[in-house]
């Protein structure tokens, strides 16, 4: 298992786990799904590029109340065992390990479900945090659902220890969540 940053040679394994119904995004799910074929379909090249954005020169985040703040540093590498298997990306602030509050944390990973239960989270997580380290990054933070055993065992079996129990409001993603904090 590895790491990769997307290209075009791997974006048809993507586009088909992505039209067998997975989804990176646990918040949006089917709708990001659409939204990503979408922007595929239109321009393929201008979606690779979407996933890193190491300036932030991409357009603002439209937050849930319809203001808007500006993007982040950061960029998406797809987990990869001769197929595709998943997504993990980092985001920071430059100059700090501090996250506006409107962004819930530093990493977020997915495994897609026919690849589950093979370690590959676990392994992408910890390969993620060496290159969060090379970004000058003190530590990480992460949240999960509380219902969510499996990403907490990954970040567990990186190091992480929970910091905080709460609520998030209805726009994004309404209830209980857990923030677990990596030291680097």
């Amino acid at each position: 298992m590895e790491l990769v940053r997307p290209s075009k040679r791997h974006l048809p394994e993507y586009v088909a786990a992505l039209q067998r119904g997975w989804s990176a995004d646990n918040r949006l799910g089917p709708v990001a799904t659409r939204q990503e074929l979408d922007h595929i379909a239109r321009d393929a090249d201008g979606f690779l590029a979407s996933l890193v954005d190491r300036e932030a020169k991409g357009e603002p985040i439209v937050l849930p109340d319809g203001s808007s703040a500006a993007r982040l540093p950061g960029y998406r590498c797809w987990i990869w065992d001769g197929a595709f298997c998943g997504s993990v990306g980092l985001r920071w602030q430059p100059g700090t390990s501090t996250l506006p509050d409107w962004v819930p944390g530093h990493i977020g990973f997915a495994v897609v479900p026919w690849k589950s239960g093979r370690g590959y989270a676990t392994q992408a997580l910890r390969q993620m945090l060496v290159l969060a380290r090379a970004e000058g990054l003190q530590h990480v933070d992460l949240i999960c659902h509380p219902d969510n055993i499996a990403s907490q065992k990954v970040v567990a079996a990186n190091g992480g220890q929970l910091i905080e129990r709460f609520h998030r409001l209805a726009p994004h993603g309404d209830g209980q969540r857990l923030r677990y904090r990596i030291e680097l």
